[in-house]
């Protein structure tokens, strides 16, 4: 039954054919099947009880929760062993508002160590492995959570997304992922990243259900002053599958092959289904054009987001020092003892981090890095705001192709390709709504395409998205593992 869609189980459980205990008790089944498999949960809630069902498509459903997300007498680590046996005293709204809707959350899902990674290795319990071909990555930070929603273990789970964190992952499983305008979710309860990027969303194995889940998660919220009132926003409801007359475009300098020289095949292929879909586009009755984005302004993204996301995260993870919460380091004074904390505690991807974050952060720096990277942040926002006054979406392929190997180097960008895996960042500057969904396979292995729209126009970018999901058949797959 978890391989089916939201409002398939919604009818099967009001019918009576289907039960929320058996629903809870087969998702806790294949929680245990794919942790063994995949490595993909933290902790799996053995104790979960399902709820009454109401006319609330949510109520007895069972979900996931990315290990970021605070959970009130629930073990919430972050994947870092700085908090490996922290348990909150309170739960993030986020998820307070789906068990207001009667959700059922059954495990604590494995992310990048604090969300700060691109590939699902640096958890403190261990890389999680893509339920297509275990010898490839996930994505991060959101890798449990994809692997989860991928191998049918319930249908969403939610994420967390700074740059790609939820975007990424979906395209590398299969699946469908939805980072709404940012402040429509609370963060609060959510592990701080970098607060200016952090996006809460979800995973998802089809467009409607993304809609129904983030209708359930969002809501302003007093403990969150970035959060807005969206309560006359009803993205399920909104959902439709005519889209004729809109205007779509994608950007030369990312999608044109020729700015690839050394293209590998799997970057070709992906590269000839994203165009062979914009044809797709056209069937639907939207117009599709190509615009194009100063290649040095592009260039200059990725380096920006390192600069600020660093810059955010080393202030945002100051407190984390071994006195408040977290194992605390045996030492003869404080100051060792929170040295030891944070050298003993961190894996060195998060260390290099906060190394730059310091680094750019000093008054001497402050301006050539710091500050500069803002200003490029504005200039890149603007180009999209400037995109959005002719254009509904931005639609671009997801990475250069399909999971990467966990043998490939995973640290050094290939300044080749670096925009086009890197490029989703950019809904994070400006906040925009974005979701990928699958767009076919290279190598037996599934690739995503990604749209991208303004601030507050969440209806349009999901209405985008499902009319192009009906014109292809992977709605509610679940991964077929090859190896």
């Amino acid at each position: 039954m978890m391989e089916k869609g939201l409002v398939e189980l919604h009818e099967a459980l009001k019918s009576g054919k289907v039960s929320s205990q058996e629903l809870v008790e087969e998702s806790l089944k294949k929680s245990k099947e794919v942790q063994e498999k995949y490595n993909a949960f933290v902790t799996i809630l053995d104790d979960a009880k399902g709820t009454e069902v109401t006319e609330d498509i949510l109520s007895g459903i069972p979900y996931g929760v990315k290990d970021n997300y605070s959970t009130k007498g629930i073990l919430s680590t972050g994947s870092s062993n700085t908090l490996k046996d922290y348990v909150p005293f309170f739960t993030a709204t986020a998820i307070e508002n789906l068990s207001r809707h009667g959700a059922v959350p059954v495990n604590k899902t494995v992310l990048d160590e604090f969300g700060m990674g691109g590939t699902g290795t640096t958890g403190h319990t261990g890389i999680v492995r893509n339920p297509w071909d275990k010898t490839r990555m996930c994505a991060g930070s959101s890798a449990g959570s994809a692997c989860a929603v991928a191998a049918g273990v319930y249908p969403y789970a939610t994420g967390s997304d700074t740059g790609d964190s939820i975007r990424k992952p979906a395209a590398y499983c299969g699946i469908v992922g939805y980072k709404p305008t940012y402040g429509m979710i609370s963060r609060y309860g959510l592990f701080p990243f970098a607060s200016s990027l952090d996006h809460c969303g979800v995973l998802t194995r089809s467009v409607e259900d993304a809609a129904i889940v983030v209708d359930g998660m969002k809501g302003i919220d007093r403990y969150d002053m970035t959060s807005w009132d969206s309560s006359d926003i009803h993205l399920y409801d909104s959902l439709k599958k005519d889209i004729r007359g809109m205007k779509v475009c994608t950007i030369k300098e990312i999608v044109d092959i020729s700015m690839y020289p050394n293209a590998s095949q799997e970057l070709k292929e992906h590269l000839e289904n994203f165009h062979q879909t914009l044809e797709h586009f056209k069937e639907l009755g939207v117009e599709v054009e190509e615009v194009s984005v100063d290649s040095t302004l592009l260039n200059a993204e990725p380096s920006v987001y390192v600069v600020i996301s660093c810059a955010e995260a080393t202030s945002n993870m100051s407190n984390l020092t071994g006195i408040v919460f977290g194992p605390r380091a045996d030492a003869d004074n404080y100051i060792d003892m929170m040295k030891k904390y944070r050298t003993e505690g961190f894996s060195p991807l998060i260390k290099r981090r906060f190394v730059i974050g310091s680094y750019v952060l000093q008054a001497e720096n402050k301006n050539r890095y710091f500050y500069n990277a803002q200003r490029v942040r504005r200039l890149l926002v603007d180009r999209w705001k400037e995109i959005f006054k002719t254009y509904d979406a931005v639609i671009l392929p997801v990475g250069s192709g399909p999971a990467k190997k966990f043998d490939d180097d995973k640290d050094i960008l290939d300044k080749n390709t670096a925009v086009l895996e890197e490029h989703l960042q950019i809904g994070n500057f400006g906040g925009f709504p974005s979701i990928t969904i699958p767009d076919g396979f290279v190598n037996h292995l599934p690739v995503g395409i990604n749209i991208t729209g303004n601030c507050y126009e969440d209806s349009k970018v999901l209405n985008i998205a499902y009319a192009l999901e009906s014109t292809m058949p992977y709605k509610n797959q679940v991964a077929k593992e090859e190896n």
